[in-house]
């Protein structure tokens, strides 16, 4: 199968690592990985800000960048959600409606996209300890990205998997709300990191760098032990 990588821009700038490992679990299954590189941000920010003109500015950058794309993999549920779900809103009306629609259908984000397009669970990946994962908002609750990267954690060789009770409550990121409100946001991360301690857990699992970005920071700060980890690195493993 051939797969174009939409990399987000702050996984391109502070996490190419992330990049990088699901270009390597997706070449070990047998797809063909290509990367657009005038790609730049999906337009998210400048959406959630209400920059309606803006975003639909940078989205219509994706939708050239992307127009011959077969399949296309997302790192993050945010980004992948803005794609599948708000550019039909930003391009409704307009000529460009369908192909919104139909590059929408194209996105998905990784963990879906192991496990419902190329049919995998067990990606032969290896790491010894204990993990918690963490459901990210636009995942869990636009993307409906649940049992997933369980079933793909599950099958990590030396990997145990552990809920924490604040599994799907927010980490207190939110892009733009975090600077907006740095207190509430403050106090959700210390809600979410109590959580995770509480498991035991040495590494903290997700799908959407954002959120690690969050959880890491607070964690560092406080001088804590768990280890923020994305999927992709997990499953690239051995």
């Amino acid at each position: 199968m051939n797969v174009s990588l939409f990399i987000p821009c702050f996984v391109d700038q502070l996490f190419p690592h992330v990049g990088l490992a699901m270009a390597d679990v997706l070449e070990r299954l047998g797809c063909t990985v290509d990367y657009p590189e005038s790609q730049t941000c999906c337009g998210q920010p400048a959406f959630n800000c209400g920059y309606q003109e803006e975003a639909a500015k940078v989205a219509d950058h994706f939708l050239r960048c992307f127009s011959q794309s077969e399949q296309v993999v997302v790192p993050s549920g945010s980004c992948a959600a803005m794609v599948k779900h708000f550019y039909k809103d930003l391009f409704r009306d307009t000529p460009r409606e369908a192909e919104a629609t139909r590059i929408g259908e194209r996105t998905h984000e990784f963990s879906q996209f192991l496990v419902h397009q190329m049919g995998a669970s067990d990606v032969g990946a290896k790491l010894p300890g204990r993990a918690t994962f963490h459901d990210g908002c636009h995942g869990l609750r636009e993307l409906g990205v649940k049992s997933e990267p369980r079933l793909l954690l599950e099958q990590v060789d030396g990997l145990e998997l552990v809920e924490m009770t604040e599994a799907e409550t927010c980490c207190g990121f939110g892009g733009t709300f975090s600077v907006k409100f740095p207190q509430v946001s403050t106090s959700m991360v210390e809600v979410k990191t109590e959580s995770i301690e509480a498991t035991g857990a040495e590494y903290v699992v997700s799908n959407d760098p954002s959120c690690l970005m969050q959880i890491q920071g607070y964690l560092t700060r406080q001088k804590k032990k768990p280890k923020c980890m994305h999927l992709a690195e997990v499953l690239a493993s051995r």
